[in-house]
């Protein structure tokens, strides 16, 4: 594409083809009203998955990305937060549905793997009881029925002994254990989507692979489509398709896992890569770590949230301190929000970031 071609695209805005997509947010946004003001959590949040395809979201510690995942499947506290655009679940709005219609579909149609399973899990209960509870709502059948199935379940996801590990409780198994069972409950109901929520963090490098292998197998099997929710950069290239780069409640770069690692357009997607480990070539640098820190999600900084973090603010023409930028499209889906020009994006990637990663 020519730059002439380049400058084109990057002045139109973002159309994204719906077509068929089995989860289809628009324009969504999850604000909570404070003492200290209103905290805009999720801002203008819009994007697809099919079936059989992995979305990963990444990001710093507030950005958005577990507001999201909790947005989808209708655990915010009603009243505590208000929530507006859409959520199309194969179709069906979830943001207007009632609280009795999302809990038939949560467990069901749609099922999450949350951060810490020894806190998502009741400790009062036997892992096998919580299983066969999750299964009993959404399947007619005896209790009999349902703990074999249990066992089937455990024994799919890796853990040794089901039989006996089923009367176990979340205690009596190790943070691996935990994340495989909680993996076990989320898939009892083979859903149609899956989230997980930092599904390896606190595990050991060797569990963490496991885990990944583990949700990758479990996809190709279901059929399912999968949402990967993390900061670690390492963890959605092994998993996923696509890739949606969060800050500050807004989506400011998504495409392909081959264009976030090897064509980033943001300067915030290149902070992210220089402070990510790299074993696939030598570094003759140290990690590069983002300066400052994530924005206030009370008092966002005006025009571009990044623009105080960031080392390019400043051939703007202060643009970045008065425009917020738009999520355009700069071909093949690859989508960015940054008032560089697409010739200062390309010279600062190759001069100033890729030589140090």
């Amino acid at each position: 594409m020519t730059e002439a071609a380049n400058e084109t695209v990057q002045d139109q805005p973002l159309r994204i083809d719906r077509g068929d997509a089995f989860l289809d947010v628009r324009d969504l946004r999850v604000h909570f009203p404070t003492d200290d003001g209103i905290v805009k959590s999720v801002d203008g949040l819009s994007f697809q998955l099919e079936r059989g395809k992995t979305l990963g979201i990444v990001g710093e510690s507030g950005s958005g990305k577990s507001v999201t995942s909790l947005s989808i499947m209708g655990l915010h506290q009603r009243g505590a937060a208000t929530i507006s655009g859409e959520i199309l679940l194969d179709g069906q709005d979830l943001v207007s549905a009632t609280p009795e219609e999302v809990r038939k579909l949560r467990g069901k149609r749609m099922a999450m793997i949350f951060q810490d399973p020894l806190s998502a899990m009741h400790p009062f209960y036997t892992v096998g009881r919580q299983i066969v509870e999750a299964y009993q709502v959404h399947n007619d059948v005896s209790k009999s029925v349902a703990r074999k199935h249990a066992i089937e379940m455990l024994d799919r996801v890796g853990i040794p002994q089901p039989d006996k590990r089923v009367d176990a409780y979340p205690h009596e198994f190790s943070g691996g254990m935990r994340q495989r069972a909680m993996i076990a409950m989320a898939l009892s109901c083979d859903p149609d989507l899956l989230i997980a929520d930092e599904p390896t963090t606190a595990l050991d490098v060797t569990v963490q692979a496991q885990i990944l292998d583990l949700i990758r197998d479990l996809q190709k099997e279901f059929n399912s489509a999968v949402i990967i929710i993390t900061h670690d950069l390492g963890v959605v290239a092994e998993l996923a398709d696509d890739i949606q780069v969060m800050y500050a409640g807004r989506a400011i770069e998504y495409g392909t896992a081959e264009d976030i690692f090897d064509r980033p357009q943001h300067p915030y997607t290149w902070g992210l890569l220089g402070s990510m480990p790299r074993i696939d070539r030598e570094r003759s640098e140290r990690l590069i770590p983002i300066k400052g820190t994530p924005p206030s999600l009370i008092n966002v900084p005006k025009g571009c949230p990044f623009n105080p973090r960031c080392n390019y603010a400043h051939l703007n023409n202060g643009a970045s301190e008065t425009d917020r930028p738009e999520l355009l499209d700069i071909g093949g889906g690859h989508r960015v929000a940054c008032h560089l020009s697409p010739q200062e994006r390309k010279k600062a990637w190759e001069t100033d970031i890729l030589p140090k990663l």
